[in-house]
């Protein structure tokens, strides 16, 4: 399953039902632990109606592993 694939419905914390998603770059990005001359954005799902951030992803994690650690395709 990847990371878009999953559907969010309902906001755990006020029920709203509309999302936005955001990018957090630069500075802010993520890196693997083993791994750190590798980052990637992290991005976002926001609850339109109270602001909380209900989910946050990575479009593909394998890329956040040293290239021996990868699954093969």
């Amino acid at each position: 399953m990847k990371s878009t694939d999953i559907k969010l419905d309902f906001c755990p914390f006020c029920n709203g039902s509309e999302f936005i998603e955001g990018k957090q770059s630069g500075h802010a990005c993520i890196s693997g632990c083993e791994n750190v001359w590798s980052s990637m954005d992290l991005y976002h799902v926001i609850c339109r109606d109270c602001g909380s951030v209900v989910r946050s992803y990575v479009k593909d994690p394998e890329k956040l592993l040293k290239r021996q650690d990868r699954k093969r395709d």
